[in-house]
């Protein structure tokens, strides 16, 4: 019998409970992957939460690596055989092996290891869109990037500095903020000792940035706004500290005509086209050396609760996998 993890309510992590399956042939449009390694998200603790809610019980994790078992008789772009990574929209990843919609399912390069694809496809296809596909960004451009040194804030700190944008990063320690400076950030603010807008403020001479990357949410949201440009974008992308609560929309233009977004990935990863071009320009990068992925922690797949705690408690550096 093949081992998932799955809720029946939402709530804490004691809610994470080991479960035995079997798995059926894959429908048409599906393929089978057979996991080597697992991505965890923050994305897994609000539906965990139900802060994001799904219908339960349900199994959870949007990401992972590994070989493709078996094809469904209308995919065309995979092969068994086929070494594979993916983010996916409806939940599955924290099992043994899954059927999901192949649309979403990208070729994983040799030189890619299955750790490294397993932790770098939701985070990195993340960056992508963020910096390609939310606003135009130039190099030279300076952006505010929220939680720097963690999975897709180290991946934001690499992927700027290979493009020329200079980026400030806000974390929670000096150890932090230096892994952010490590890693490709220009400069890099303690939040827990340091006003970051007032900080922003001094290193751009006033001026402000261009854009702001958000998933921090409710404690960043209103200072975020303080640090744009004039025309600036605010990219809320996350809610790590809670949701953003309700605010006068007419704020936007007395700071300057600026703009508001709330963007997820699956509406950029919807069509397989889309996917598997966000996945090559990805794993491009991680190939030339412009990307260099941190796994900081592991768990097998049995401490899953200890993984969410660890991760919920912001005790991670980098990213984090699982291990079927």
């Amino acid at each position: 019998m093949l081992t998932k993890v799955v809720i029946k309510e939402f709530g804490g992590s004691k809610n994470l409970e080991l479960s035995k399956f079997s798995l059926q042939a894959p429908n048409s449009d599906e393929v089978t992957v057979e996991h080597r390694a697992i991505g965890l998200n923050y994305i897994d603790i609000y539906q965990r939460t139900g802060l994001y809610p799904l219908e339960l019980p349900t199994a959870l994790g949007v990401e992972a690596s590994g070989i493709v078992t078996e094809v469904g008789d209308s995919v065309a772009h995979l092969n068994v055989g086929d070494r594979v990574a993916y983010a996916s929209a409806r939940p599955g990843s924290y099992s043994d092996m899954r059927n999901l919609d192949a649309t979403q399912v990208c070729k994983l390069p040799e030189d890619v290891s299955f750790k490294v694809g397993a932790a770098v496809m939701l985070k990195g296809l993340t960056v992508q869109y963020l910096f390609h596909r939310t606003t135009p960004l130039n190099r030279g451009d300076t952006v505010l990037f929220h939680a720097a040194a963690g999975g897709v804030g180290l991946i934001a700190c690499q992927w700027a500095r290979s493009e020329g944008i200079n980026l400030i990063g806000t974390a929670g320690s000096d150890e932090k903020c230096q892994l952010a400076l490590q890693n490709g950030a220009r400069y890099c603010i303690n939040y827990k000792s340091q006003n970051f807008v007032e900080e922003v403020r001094e290193l751009t001479k006033g001026a402000g940035v261009e854009a702001v990357m958000d998933s921090v949410g409710a404690s960043t949201f209103e200072g975020s706004l303080e640090c744009l440009k004039p025309l600036g974008m605010m990219i809320s992308f996350g809610n790590a500290s809670g949701k953003v609560p309700p605010f006068d929309i007419s704020q936007l233009a007395a700071k300057g005509s600026l703009k508001v977004t709330r963007p997820t990935i699956f509406s950029h990863i919807a069509k397989r086209n889309n996917c598997q071009q966000m996945a090559d320009q990805l794993f491009k990068k991680v190939s030339d050396g412009s990307i260099n992925l941190l796994i900081g922690q592991e768990f097998h797949l049995s401490e899953i609760a200890k993984a969410h705690d660890v991760l919920e408690a912001r005790e991670t550096t980098g990213s984090t996998i699982l291990t079927p």
